[in-house]
């Protein structure tokens, strides 16, 4: 199948959200619509679909493929056209339409929550070539290799994100599901027995939690820059009630490396041989736990339409 290069192949994810997202994505298309963009555009169905509708897209031709959705269904996207088949994936131009809560992707380039002005952004069609990291494991009988845009959270961070997936049925509501996990998770602040290797050194103790960054990680790695072939790693000890308090403060400040308690570094490669019972997401897609993974990075391996 043979497309206009200037289509965009548009996936909208409409298990991002609530009634609220739903509308929205009906105003978007109405937008899209009169700036007079022309797009087909297919709606996910399902957990792994945005995934396989990406790879669609991506094997019959579509030079931009638009998200509109959140980090999940982004992270769902890049691993679609990263497994295509499609011939010219590395020069596909992503482009992003906020939806739902988690947009810390987005929210690095600037592109807001409003979707007119995410849409001229695509429109403008400004791309920048950026880094995909990924994690590699095996599961005993096949080795799997799984990409990222943003960040690895293994430990505290994951536990969020699982135990969100597991409470917004009873919620209703994404928000309220995160904020809940959260509090139901502060005070237990569990530490997990971990192995990693960093630059040749081997890190070994009870951690209560590791972000490997290729972008800011939600704020627990905020140097990181996702296109200079680099991964920023912040390594989290178990802190104190008053540390802990000090350390989300800091963490909303952009300077949480500054805490005493966690350890920065900058390295191309990490290898994890062991995270005892310890829960591991990929932009907030929970990754089925089979050790030891490797995470690194390919530089400038894809395209994201940013604003000027």
């Amino acid at each position: 199948m043979s497309v206009d290069p200037k289509k965009w192949g548009v996936i909208y994810n409409p298990k991002a959200g609530t009634r609220k997202v739903k509308k929205r994505w009906k105003e978007i298309k109405q937008f899209m619509d009169a700036q007079g963009v022309s797009y087909d555009y297919v709606q996910s169905e399902g957990f792994g679909s945005v995934e396989r509708l990406a790879g669609i897209l991506a094997n019959n031709g579509y030079q931009t493929i638009v998200v509109v959705g959140g980090d999940g269904a982004l992270n769902d996207a890049i691993n679609g056209i990263m497994n295509s088949e499609a011939p010219n994936k590395e020069k596909i131009a992503i482009g992003i339409i906020p939806n739902g809560i988690g947009n810390d992707f987005a929210k690095y380039w600037d592109i807001g929550m409003d979707y007119k002005k995410a849409v001229k952004c695509i429109i403008d069609h400004r791309t920048r070539r950026v880094d995909v990291g990924y994690c590699t494991y095996y599961d005993g009988e096949k080795h799997h290799k799984r990409y990222f845009l943003n960040a690895v959270n293994i430990g505290f961070g994951a536990r969020i994100v699982k135990v969100t997936d597991g409470t917004k049925r009873f919620w209703g509501v994404k928000f309220l599901s995160y904020v809940a996990a959260f509090f139901l998770l502060f005070f237990e602040r569990n530490l997990y027995r971990m192995h990693l290797k960093i630059n040749g050194e081997h890190i070994r103790g009870r951690i209560m939690t590791v972000c490997v960054g290729n972008s800011t990680g939600y704020g627990q790695t905020p140097s990181a820059v996702p296109y200079n072939g680099w991964l920023d790693v912040s390594v989290i000890y178990r802190p104190e009630l008053l540390q802990t308090m000090r350390g989300l403060w800091l963490l909303v400040q952009g300077r949480i490396l500054n805490h005493k308690l966690v350890k920065g570094y900058r390295t191309k490669k990490v290898k994890v041989f062991r995270a005892r019972n310890a829960a591991i997401d990929l932009d907030g897609r929970i990754l089925p736990k089979h050790f030891p993974i490797e995470i690194g990075i390919l530089p400038e391996k894809t395209n994201i339409i940013i604003p000027r």
